[in-house]
């Protein structure tokens, strides 16, 4: 895997970190905020928790949540497999509309498959997550996680969604459902994706990844988040994730979530024996 060539980042509250740049060509990743990500490899385009249409606080409180599937149509033209990591509103709301416009497969649990029924997706374009799935020349795995304890200490809308909610959906419809790690091997890299803040080290004991998508706010709440995880599965790169404020419009200028600190999680990295790449929104990269 090549070093990152130095660069910038996009959002002017953020010191450049010198391992962050935009790739021209060959781009493997483009980071869509929150936790969500475009990533290309083995042939095929896989999207990670994509959350683009983000209506709002007060809508997202008070109202339902309608999906932007312009904006989506726009920003996410071509994909073959969503993976949703869990079934939180700012995780998989957007996830079956990507599916319903590009024919792409929705990978991920039963409550994540539920979400997508309410959206009148077709069965035959959702994939449980129960085990390592092939698609085309790569293998993606589904590797049970758990979510952390982010909002005043507990578990934020904890439980299951046990059949579709009604759609457009409200928030409080929207619980956990079980929570995933996705790992995908490419074939030249390894690449895996912790979406919450949290995770289960038994679990991740075994595995290796090149390229760590490692949500930000975990290091807020759980001790040595960052430390331990690096130390687990041997990192080369790890993109921070989930450090943006997704109440904000898509295309509006970033800014921190309440409470995260990007630049001091950018340096518990380095400090852990990790390069970090911090990409702005719809900002892309390549290894």
């Amino acid at each position: 895997m090549s070093t990152p060539r130095s660069g910038h980042l996009l959002q002017p509250f953020l010191r450049p970190a010198p391992e962050a740049e935009p790739a021209s060509q060959g781009d493997r990743v483009r980071y869509l905020g929150t936790a969500g990500f475009v990533l290309t490899g083995g042939g095929r385009t896989f999207v990670l928790d994509p959350y683009l249409s983000r209506p709002g606080l007060l809508t997202t409180l008070f109202g339902r949540l309608e999906p932007d599937a312009a904006l989506l149509a726009r920003e996410i033209p071509v994909a073959d497999d969503v993976l949703v990591g869990h079934a939180h509103h700012d995780h998989a709301l957007d996830a079956p509309i990507v599916c319903k416009q590009t024919g792409a497969r929705l990978h991920g649990s039963e409550a994540t498959l539920n979400i997508g029924r309410a959206a009148g997706l077709a069965e035959a374009q959702m994939v449980r997550a129960d085990g390592p799935a092939a698609c085309g020349a790569v293998t993606v795995t589904p590797i049970p996680s758990k979510h952390g304890k982010a909002l005043f200490g507990r578990v934020p809308l904890p439980g299951d969604i046990k059949k579709p909610p009604s759609w457009p959906p409200r928030v409080t419809e929207l619980r956990h459902g079980q929570v995933y790690n996705w790992h995908l091997d490419l074939g030249d890299a390894k690449v895996l994706h912790v979406d919450s803040a949290d995770y289960d080290e038994d679990r991740l004991a075994a595995v290796r990844a090149d390229v760590l998508c490692l949500c930000a706010v975990g290091r807020q709440y759980r001790r040595d988040y960052t430390r331990r995880i690096v130390e687990l599965v041997r990192p080369e790169i790890v993109i921070p994730c989930h450090w943006d404020d997704f109440t904000l419009p898509w295309g509006a200028p970033a800014r921190q979530l309440p409470g995260v600190d990007v630049a001091g999680f950018v340096a518990e990295i380095r400090s852990a024996g990790a390069r970090a790449v911090v990409l702005g929104l719809g900002q892309r990269w390549s290894w």
